[in-house]
């Protein structure tokens, strides 16, 4: 059978026209050109049981016996160019009537011809004897330049000009030259325009019968060919025959230049013009070029503004100028991924997304930099980054001045100044100037975190972030300041970091009180106190955040999850800058120095507070009390003293605290949790200062010394406390009797007196209990002793 197809290839009609559809997609995104497409490929890939009519009329006529007078006349009305035989349905002209009524079976669709073996029927006689010639094997004609064996000498005569390159058929019009002249008069049909052969059903108009027969099978439905490897079914015999080549991976066109192989003999030709540079298609109104006539059609639109053709049934809001744009949008209407890699499983709606993918498992960069070696993945980034060496930016905004590289970034710049976000979630409704970030954002929804990171195994909604954390494995910090060398994890970093040699000012500023900032995050937080907007709300608590970092750090809270483990104690953390902060109280380190006198900090924010003993600077002044404080936050606590609020409080015995920190502390008296261990003895403690003051004991330092008589202490509490022994200062004052304690244990203690005296009053009158008069005499007798 292999020479069957061989003979059937000389049936087809030249390869010149071939696109292929799907490559066609992959380059230019021009789906809308399908139909034109199939009509070339049909040309190009026909099967041999589609060959073209006028050649088998010129076989029938070669092969009839006719008689002399038959023959002139032909000649005659050959010479006059008289066809006196003309179709009554469709008006085509013929010079003899058998080639009329041979015609006719094209609209009758009768096939008199049966083969007696098969069963396969034909309209013409001479169809039928070449299909015999299957079932008897015979081959008369051989080729003896590559072997190829025919059935009639006149086939093997037109074969041998692919040998020879010889193209005996000239258009007059255009000078186009073609091996065989059925191929001259499909040709021709393109300056005509003549296409006689219509569809009853959409009225749709064709050049030539068959693809008038193929087209009908869109109206039944008809997929005769199937794919015995995957089931997938084709309208075309010769579409099936580009589908086996993806199993098989077979690429029988090569490029001579460089070496690259095609499914299609359409994409090699396509792919020369880029050796060449050729771009035959010109518009007649503004003169641009194109490689494919499709681009062409496509690039028409811009001048007639033709409107959008293509609706999408689903919405019934949307519409497309393109097909294959609509058809895109139906996979992602309905979810369809058809495209699977076999690697990693994932779906992809576009085979060019899958080829894209691809990449990622094997390494492939095959677009380099001529200028510096760099390496890219697709064409369109390699000509983005170009723009870097040349600094050339094309496109650029009539309202700002601001220029692009790209068109596409400049229309989505431009909607910074209209405002428009067409792309909204279907679920919350909020909208989006991007449709990547509409994706991105769509993951929140579906908790969809597809990066994964391979030594770890933490996942990531975004590309973006899982690089930046792989560099926390690797280490990496590739941004560099080319002024004091400090490197960085983040471009953006460095840009922050750039503003302190620059000292630029703050170019974000709040157009309500003022204020300027470094950052436009750090803007769009501050216009949440002036709107009061809490946009960020815990689903169990019912609180509302103005940052969504603070409701995921809320919510780590009241989950109790600490995903930031210390690997050298096990402690755990709700974020890893405090991850960060604990690792140095293992180190050791103390990164931030004062120069003046040369203590070390863990913090910069220490470091801050501890420069202002030095400059006795305090910024932050109680209204209430006079007393100035150092930072924003301790002032706010200190408020809580006069305002009486104690926010924190205690889920399980319901007291409260003015501060977090304290009721952490305090929860460990319900948990009898005591992490802090001293290395020497062996006790905890459940407070980071009692352990502190607790070594003291081992290593016998005692840090405080009274400046009047040179006692020292352990703990500046024991000082103060000492001091008053030398002022003669009692703060604490009885409010019933007006006698002074220096201590408050020792004023509590004192008020029992006057409480079981009140008890005395209220019952029978009994003699004073033995242990008051004990304790009022110890207190006496302590309150002498300490006045000593």
């Amino acid at each position: 059978m292999a020479f069957i197809k061989e003979e059937s290839e000389d049936f087809r009609i030249e390869e010149v026209f071939s696109v292929k559809l799907e490559d066609f997609q992959e380059q230019t995104d021009l789906t809308a050109f399908k139909e034109e497409n199939e009509v070339l490929n049909e040309m190009e890939e026909k099967d041999q049981y589609e060959s073209h009519r006028d050649f088998i009329i010129e076989e029938k006529s070669f092969n009839c016996s006719q008689t002399k007078k038959t023959s002139s006349r032909k000649r005659l009305f050959t010479q006059k160019g008289k066809k006196p035989y003309s179709c009554p349905q469709c008006g085509k002209c013929f010079i003899q009537h058998g080639n009329l009524k041979v015609h006719m079976r094209s609209h009758t669709g009768e096939k008199p011809y049966k083969c007696l073996q098969c069963g396969k029927c034909f309209d013409q006689y001479g169809n039928f004897k070449i299909h015999m010639k299957i079932h008897t094997g015979e081959s008369l004609f051989t080729c003896q330049q590559c072997g190829v064996s025919f059935r009639k000498k006149w086939i093997l005569n037109r074969h041998m000009r692919i040998h020879t390159g010889e193209k005996p058929y000239t258009c007059l019009q255009c000078g186009k030259s073609f091996h065989q002249h059925g191929n001259l008069k499909l040709h021709m049909s393109i300056h005509t325009g003549e296409r006689p052969f219509t569809c009853q059903q959409c009225g749709k108009s064709f050049d030539q019968n068959e693809k008038l027969q193929v087209h009908m099978r869109i109206h039944v439905g008809e997929n005769p060919f199937t794919c015995q490897q995957c089931g997938e079914s084709f309208r075309k015999k010769w579409i099936l025959n580009r589908h086996m080549r993806i199993h098989t991976g077979e690429k029988p066109y090569t490029c001579h230049q460089c070496g690259k192989s095609f499914h299609q003999h359409g994409n090699l030709k396509l792919h020369m013009s880029i050796h060449t540079g050729e771009r035959p298609f010109t518009c007649q109104q503004c003169g641009k070029h194109f490689k494919r006539k499709g681009s062409l059609n496509y690039h028409m639109r811009i001048h007639s503004r033709e409107e959008k053709p293509y609706i999408c049934h689903q919405c019934g809001k949307i519409s497309f100028t393109q097909k294959g744009i609509l058809n895109m949008d139906m996979k992602i209407q309905t979810g369809e991924k058809p495209y699977t890699c076999p690697q990693c499983g994932k779906g992809f709606h576009q085979h060019r997304n899958l080829k894209l993918h691809m990449k990622v498992h094997t390494g492939e960069r095959p677009f380099t930099c001529q200028l510096c070696g760099k390496r890219f993945k697709r064409k369109g980034n390699l000509n983005y980054h170009m723009s870097v060496h040349t600094g050339e930016n094309h496109f650029t905004c009539q309202q700002c001045g601001l220029s692009f590289t790209q068109k596409g970034s400049l229309n989505r710049h431009m909607r910074i100044h209209t405002g428009e976000k067409p792309y909204s979630c279907p679920r919350c409704g909020k909208c989006f100037d991007q449709h990547g970030n509409l994706k991105v954002h769509m993951r929140i929804h579906t908790g969809e975190k597809p990066y994964t990171c391979p030594q770890c195994g933490k996942s990531f909604d975004q590309h973006g972030n899982f690089k930046i954390h792989m560099k926390i494995h690797t280490g990496e910090r590739p941004f560099t300041c080319q002024q004091c060398g400090k490197h960085f994890k983040r471009k953006g970093s460095l840009n922050y970091h750039m503003r302190i040699h620059s000292r630029e000012e703050k170019p974000y500023i709040c157009h309500q009180c003022g204020k300027s900032f470094d950052q436009n995050e750090k803007l769009e937080e501050h216009m949440t106190i002036h709107t009061g907007e809490n946009p960020f709300t815990s689903q169990q608590c019912g609180v509302s955040f103005t940052q969504k970092g603070i409701l995921n750090m809320d919510m780590k809270i009241q989950t109790g999850e600490k995903p930031y483990i210390c690997p050298q104690c096990g402690k755990g953390f709700h974020q890893h800058r405090n991850l960060k902060l604990h690792m140095k109280v293992h180190t050791g380190e103390r990164p931030f120095t004062c120069q003046l006198c040369g203590k070390r900090f863990k913090r910069k924010g220490n470091l801050n507070y501890h420069m202002s003993v030095h400059t006795g600077e305090n910024h932050f002044t109680c209204q209430q009390c006079g007393l100035s404080f150092t930072q924003k936050g301790s002032l706010n606590r200190h408020m809580r003293i006069h305002t009486g609020e104690k926010p924190y409080s205690c889920p399980r015995c319901g007291k409260c605290f003015d501060q977090h920190g304290n009721l952490k502390v305090h929860m460990r008296i319900h948990t009898g949790e005591k992490p802090y261990k001293c290395t020497q003895c062996g006790k905890s403690f459940d407070q980071h200062g009692n352990l502190k003051v607790h070594m003291r004991v081992h290593t016998g330092e005692s840090p405080f010394n009274c400046q009047q008589c040179g006692k020292r202490f352990n703990r500046k509490g024991n000082l103060n406390y000492h001091m008053r022994i030398h002022t003669g200062e009692k703060p604490f004052i009885c409010k019933q009797c007006g006698k002074g304690f220096t201590q408050k244990e020792i004023l509590n203690r004192h008020m029992k007196i006057h409480t079981e005296v009140q008890m005395r009053n209220h019952t029978e009158e009994t003699p004073l209990p033995a242990n008051s008069v004990e304790l009022s005499a110890e207190v006496k007798f302590e309150n002498e002793s300490i006045s000593c």
